[in-house]
Formats: structure tokens, sequence, C-alpha cells
């Protein structure tokens, strides 16, 4: 059976990533990917701490937003780049580089392996598989692109809502929980002076028979 296009496609996506790895070694591809989680994270953390000043002077609120947290997420990102550059530029000059550009190749392979099941899984998204061209159904990477694309969906969480922290509902179910903590608070004082203008009635009703007795 001869090579379909996404035969054809996948290995020339798999090499140009390897090759690409390989120019520039392992260690600077890793610590890209730090870098852009480490850019992500930081404006994650960061924005709601200065989003209500930008709001201030910048209109609509979504613009404001927007270019608050593009803002922060690429000065983190240039930052950490720089540093990660001259870390990666040292390993490379060193007894090592040779190394370093070997396992970088490898690394792109599966980068590039990876790149192409995500774009085969948005496409079956879209498209059934009864309706998808015949050189797809017929590619002979196809059996390898699904089970990879099974196993990235295996880790994925059921519900990526829940792994997400939900600050405003947080917030809104505050307000409610100190309404129950006080409500509950005011019905025990009001039994509790319930409770002690009853016996002061009591002690009042028994010492007038007393007295009437008397």
């Amino acid at each position: 059976m001869p090579l379909s296009w996404l035969d054809i496609f996948l290995v020339a996506v798999m090499f140009i990533s390897g090759l690409l790895a390989m120019l520039r070694g392992l260690t600077r591809e890793v610590l890209s990917i730090m870098a852009w989680a480490l850019a992500a994270v930081s404006t994650y953390y960061v924005w709601p701490q200065y989003k209500d000043e930008v709001r201030q002077y910048v209109e609509p609120q979504i613009l404001a937003d927007v270019a608050l947290a593009t803002g922060i997420f690429i000065i983190v990102l240039i930052v950490v780049s720089l540093i990660t550059v001259r870390v990666a530029d040292r390993v490379l000059d060193s007894s090592v580089g040779a190394l370093d550009r070997t396992l970088g190749f490898i690394f792109g392979l599966g980068r590039g392996l990876i790149l192409v099941v995500i774009l085969y899984l948005f496409y079956s998204w879209l498209v059934p598989k009864e309706d998808q061209p015949q050189w797809i159904k017929e590619a002979r990477s196809l059996p390898i692109i699904e089970q990879t694309g099974d196993m990235i969906v295996s880790l994925l969480p059921e519900n990526p809502g829940d792994i997400i922290p939900n600050k405003s509902r947080d917030e809104s179910s505050l307000p409610a929980k100190q309404k129950t903590t006080a409500s509950s608070r005011a019905s025990a004082k009001t039994r509790q002076d319930y409770g002690s203008g009853e016996r002061r009635g009591l002690n009042q009703l028994m010492e007038s028979s007393q007295f009437q007795r008397n």
C-alpha cells in the first residue's frame, strides 16, 4: 500500500520539528516550554491584582482585561526566555552539546507526532469518520495517530471546569454562609432570651401565689 497524504504530512511535520529541535538542542526546547508555562502561571496570579486599576483607564472592560493579560504574559515570557537562552547556549557549547542536539532531535520527532495527533483530533471532532476522505482512512500511520490520540484524551479531565477555581462562585457563596451563621446565632439568642423571660414569669407567678396564700 503506497503512502497517503496523511503519511507524507506526518513524516514532514515530524522531520521539520526534529530538525528545528536538533538545531536548538533539548535544553532550549525544554526551557522554552517552561518559560511559556511560567508566563501563563504568572498571568493567572498577577492579572486579578491589577485588573481593577487598569479598568479605570481603559474601556471597554474586555479590552482592559485582554491588554493587561497580554502585557503580563509577554513581559514574563521575554524575561524568562532571555535567561533560558543563555543557559541553553552554554549547554550547546559544552562537551555534552552533541548529546543535547541528538536528544533534541528525538524530542522534536515526538513533538511533531503530538502536533499532528492534536490536529487529527480536532478534525475528527468536526468531521465524522465515515465522511473523512480515503487518504485519511487508508493511511498507514492512522492506527498510531488514533492510539496516541486516545492516550492524550485519557489524560484529560472529564470536566475541565472542575480544575479551574471559580472565585466568583466562592465569593458569592460566602455571604450566604455568613447569613446562615448569623441567623443561627440570632435564633439561639432568641431561644435563650425566651427561656429567660419564661423563667422570670414563672418565678413571679409563684411569688404572687405565695403572697396570696399568706
